[in-house]
């Protein structure tokens, strides 16, 4: 008797090709990316190794270095090609200077990067940048893009930071480390917006429109909520402008934007809505709601003699529609310390 014939589902064969297929091409780009960072190594190594060599050759006979950087130039570029003009040779010795120990080169970063990190003048910002970039998975233009928006200024010299030779310079705030996460201003530039009569609708639909633009902005640990959040007391329903979670702080964090200047009636109302929310959604073992206001214009007054000065998880910090200044920050940071030293002053003992 003939062996029945079996007939395949070709929907079934369809179904293998396609996960034989998406098996070999998940190989082939991780086989990619490991080639792709083993190269980078090599560079970023070899380049250090040669700012060492034509350092330690050179030392401070500065006629000497040019003579050697001119003769180097011209015999490397004949026989491996460009990359190896003057310019290029001086930066592989400047990038041994600044990085004089080669174990603490961070791997992930390609030598572009470093190029733009070398370019920060602060030993101690250096550090931080190369740290932030290899944790945060930056590419270089936004190392660069947070390079030039003093992120690593604005956020050493938050609001709340009290001591800076203690400030976190890994770029991973530690649990519940408020001083290290939020900062002041936050800088939106890449909204592209004029800030002269925007709305605060179109100010959040910006916002959600540049959402991995703006997370970046905001920092390490954050992920997006949602977008006019309901809160209902049982008799009214209010609405939160925007809602994050940052796993580094295990806590909600509620944004309230404001396109004029900060009032009273701001500060009252983000204190309600955090509040309520932690009664509604904070769940067991999450720290308490944070509450951000971001505001066009700050306001002395308001901080001192509102909730802010509580010492309530209660925020609030300037926002900018373009890269700042270094007078922008310098006004800032100046009065962030008034705030601050007056919020250390010993209170007066009631008569």
């Amino acid at each position: 008797m003939d062996e029945p014939i079996v007939v395949s589902n070709p929907n079934d064969s369809k179904a293998g090709e396609e996960l034989v297929y998406t098996d070999i091409r998940q190989l082939l780009e991780q086989a990619r990316h490991k080639t792709a960072q083993a190269v980078n190594n090599i560079i970023v190594e070899t380049y250090w190794k040669i700012g060492k060599r034509i350092s330690e050759e050179v030392g401070e006979r500065a006629e000497y270095g040019k003579h050697l950087l001119d003769y180097l130039s011209m015999r490397l570029t004949t026989e491996f090609g460009k990359g190896f003009t003057e310019r290029n040779l001086r930066q592989m010795r400047q990038f041994y200077q600044t990085f004089p120990i080669r174990h603490t080169l961070r791997t992930e970063l390609s030598w572009s990067h470093y190029r733009r990190i070398m370019r920060v003048g602060s030993e101690e910002a250096r550090t931080w940048y190369a740290n932030a970039a290899a944790e945060g998975h930056w590419s270089e233009r936004e190392l660069k893009r947070q390079i030039d928006s003093h992120q690593y200024d604005r956020l050493l010299h938050s609001q709340k930071a009290t001591d800076i030779e203690q400030a976190d310079h890994t770029g991973k705030p530690e649990a519940n480390a408020m001083d290290n996460v939020f900062k002041d201003p936050y800088v939106l530039e890449f909204l592209d917006i004029d800030s002269e009569g925007l709305l605060e609708a179109d100010l959040e639909q910006a916002l959600i429109d540049s959402l991995q633009a703006f997370l970046l902005e905001l920092g390490n640990g954050f992920s997006f909520v949602g977008r006019q959040k309901r809160l209902s007391d049982g008799a009214d329903d209010y609405y939160i402008d925007l809602v994050f979670y940052n796993y580094l702080l295990n806590c909600f964090v509620l944004i309230d934007l404001k396109t004029g200047k900060l009032t009273p009636q701001d500060v009252g109302q983000m204190d309600f809505y955090r509040r309520l929310y932690d009664d509604l959604y904070r769940p067991d073992g999450a720290n308490p709601t944070v509450g951000l206001i971001l505001c066009a214009e700050h306001s002395e007054t308001v901080a001192r003699y509102s909730a802010l000065a509580d010492g309530n998880p209660l925020l609030a910090a300037e926002y900018l529609t373009r890269l700042p200044t270094e007078e922008d920050l310098i006004s800032v940071i100046e009065r962030n310390k008034r705030e601050f030293e007056r919020r250390s002053l010993p209170q007066a003992a009631d008569c």
